[in-house]
């Protein structure tokens, strides 16, 4: 009976994922590409004024996170403004909570803005991916810092 209802409680899940929804003209804030044009990549915030802010990758996401009081108007001066972060799992697609993912830093994939971070909903995809594409390390949310970014970036 518990296998029975681990595998309907699986199944249930998987009708349950989607994806991070935009539209044709949605712009990243950071790298004013449209998002569209790149899904695996795409990220989302949505702050607590419900205003909604696409952006290409997931470094774009930090970028702007670390940066989000020089666009007062998206209602959001930090991190407490923010009611949903999500990020796209490479592997499948469909939208994660970002504060709880894992990205891969280092890897040989690259996303519209240049070098990134990779995001997964799970350790071992992101392992995986890591030995796969030469990546350096996985990384959680709250190892990500704006010195690290500007290093993606080539700023250092």
């Amino acid at each position: 009976m518990k296998i029975v209802l681990c595998v309907l409680l699986l199944f249930g899940s998987l009708l349950h994922a989607e994806k991070i929804h935009v539209n044709k003209d949605d712009r990243c804030l950071i790298r004013q590409v449209m998002v569209s044009k790149y899904p695996r990549w795409v990220a989302k915030v949505v702050t607590l004024q419900h205003k909604s802010v696409y952006l290409s990758s997931p470094k774009s996401m930090f970028e702007y996170i670390f940066a989000a009081a020089r666009w007062p108007e998206l209602g959001a001066l930090n991190m407490n403004d923010m009611e949903s972060i999500e990020v796209t799992d490479f592997k499948t697609g469909e939208a994660i909570n970002a504060k709880t993912a894992y990205y891969v830093y280092g890897s040989n994939q690259t996303s519209p803005g240049g070098d990134d971070l990779v995001p997964f909903a799970n350790k071992a995809d992101a392992e995986s991916f890591m030995k796969e594409n030469n990546g350096a390390r996985v990384l959680r949310f709250s190892d990500i810092s704006i010195a690290l970014i500007n290093l993606i970036n080539g700023r250092i």
